[in-house]
């Protein structure tokens, strides 16, 4: 395989003997086999029409398709995975809004989205226990086919932002984003041939994607791939593969915690750190893990519009920061007034990143583009700041700041108060209309322990100034999450709101 800049030479620097992928209960697939299974999956691919420009849309659970058959596809053409879980009506959208004209999915499932598929073409795909690649589809050229390799410049994966406060965005990611991002990720983690990274996040997700497995791959270890994460699974693969680190967002962190009756549980005998990331992370419950998982827990900022990683607390000897996501990792940070001008630290305002792992632009949406770049920077919206230390601080979503009377109020700061009550396992703060002040505080939380509302509410009035004080908050079972494991607040408001 020429190394053409492209995501496969991240594959170039694993000894072929040492293992790449390993499955539990699935197949174990070393370096050199799974530079032959991307050859092999890319001439395949080739022989259905597959090239250069073409959309080809993956359905896979994780587990070695997802990794082969994206290393594959964005080799000759361009990658965009599809959570399993959507509904047919949702993979229609999503299908037609990157213009798919090839479909891989696995043998004899994925129904939802072959409904979906009208026109184009079906390949059925699947990787054996003992790692042998099966592609099957009408249209496949009998012969070896010739294929073209994707360069540092053509678009490697697409994705789409979660959506929050309009229809999903797509998002076009590049050979040298991807590997960019994959670069400062090894560096800020210090990576090698001796790490064995678990993967919990999906490979659908930029998080799983790019960190969990490209990043390991990228550094010569092993990526630890089981078919489904389950919370109660997580502690027996643990035992038996014993990685260096593994990175989640705070659900299946705070779902794995639970599981955890003793500190330092076997499985954990090699572990160097934990990550988290795609969420914020209570400081109550980073300090669960490090006492439970005896290693440095490190928080980390990330979007898909950055090839994923922007920022992290780094390993130590250097400090990390319960509440911050740390510093800019091979990324410039910037926090930038409403006019698009520089602030200084400790001042609150839009986070903004420029780097090379940052997409060019979002595709056919100029108003998107227009609001999202300035001099060079890309804007997060994300309300954060600096401190002198170059530490970033977030607050919260511009767009989900509570305007009360005027006063701007950042949800993220009246979470951490109530999750500082020892009765309170999740909070969440949101808006809602007001007809005097426009918006009013109110939140959902989750608790571990019998504790009133009156009583949440005298306690939030011992941390903060009056007007974030919530007047009203409701005690549920859940709170609603995205496929990814986010909080979009919006959502919760519209789905738990006082009526």
């Amino acid at each position: 395989m020429t190394d053409m800049s492209n995501v496969t030479s991240l594959l170039a620097g694993g000894r072929p003997d040492a293992v790449a992928v390993l499955v539990p209960d699935g197949p174990v697939i070393t370096y050199g086999r799974l530079r032959e299974l991307v050859e092999e999956a890319s001439r395949r691919l080739a022989s259905f029409g597959i090239g250069s420009g073409d959309r080809v849309a993956m359905v896979f659970p994780s587990g070695p398709e997802a990794v082969v058959l994206f290393l594959a596809a964005a080799n000759i053409a361009t990658a965009c995975p599809l959570n399993p879980a959507y509904t047919e009506t949702e993979f229609r959208y999503y299908l037609e809004d990157i213009g798919a004209r090839f479909l891989l999915v696995p043998q004899g499932d994925a129904a939802a989205a072959r409904g979906a598929f009208d026109l184009g073409t079906l390949i059925e795909a699947d990787i054996d226990r003992d790692g042998r690649l099966s592609l099957n589809g009408q249209t496949a050229k009998a012969g070896a086919a010739t294929i073209s390799q994707s360069t540092a410049d053509d678009i490697a994966l697409v994705l789409h932002t979660s959506g929050t406060t309009s229809r999903p965005k797509r998002v076009p990611l590049r050979h040298r984003n991807l590997n960019a991002s994959v670069s400062n990720i090894v560096a800020s983690y210090q990576l090698g041939p001796d790490d064995v990274s678990l993967c919990v996040m999906p490979l659908f997700h930029v998080h799983g994607l790019v960190a969990s497995a490209l990043s390991t791959l990228a550094s010569g270890g092993t990526v630890v791939v089981p078919r489904r994460f389950t919370p109660i699974g997580f502690w027996p693969v643990a035992r038996e593969v014993r990685p260096t680190w593994f990175t989640a967002s705070p659900t299946p962190h705070q779902l794995v915690l639970m599981r955890t009756e003793q500190n330092r549980p076997a499985g954990t005998e090699r572990l160097r750190f934990v990550r988290s990331c795609s969420a914020a992370l209570a400081p109550a419950l980073m300090a669960q893990m490090e006492e439970r998982f005896g290693v440095p827990v490190l928080e980390a900022y990330g979007m898909t519009e950055a090839s994923h990683q922007m920022a992290s607390n780094p390993l130590p000897p250097e400090p990390r920061f319960a509440g911050s996501v740390g510093k800019g990792t091979g990324v410039g940070i910037a926090i930038l007034d409403e006019r698009g001008g520089l602030l200084d630290p400790g001042e609150a305002g839009e986070v903004a990143i420029r780097g090379p792992n940052v997409t060019d632009g979002y595709e056919n949406n100029s108003q998107a583009n227009a609001e999202s770049f300035t001099d060079g920077w890309f804007r997060t919206g994300d309300v954060g700041s600096l401190d002198a230390g170059g530490y970033l601080w977030l607050l919260g979503r511009i767009k989900e700041l509570i305007n009360r009377g005027g006063e701007k109020i950042a949800p993220r700061e009246i979470d951490e108060v109530l999750e500082s009550h020892p009765a309170v396992k999740e909070a969440v703060c949101f808006g809602v209309p007001h007809p005097t002040w426009g918006e009013e505080v109110a939140a959902a939380v989750v608790v571990r322990d019998s504790v009133t509302e009156i009583e949440l509410i005298a306690h939030c009035r011992m941390h903060l100034a009056a007007f974030k004080v919530p007047r009203t908050i409701r005690i549920v079972d859940s709170i609603p999450r995205t496929a990814t494991g986010k909080v979009q607040r919006r959502q919760v408001a519209e789905q738990l709101a006082p009526k």
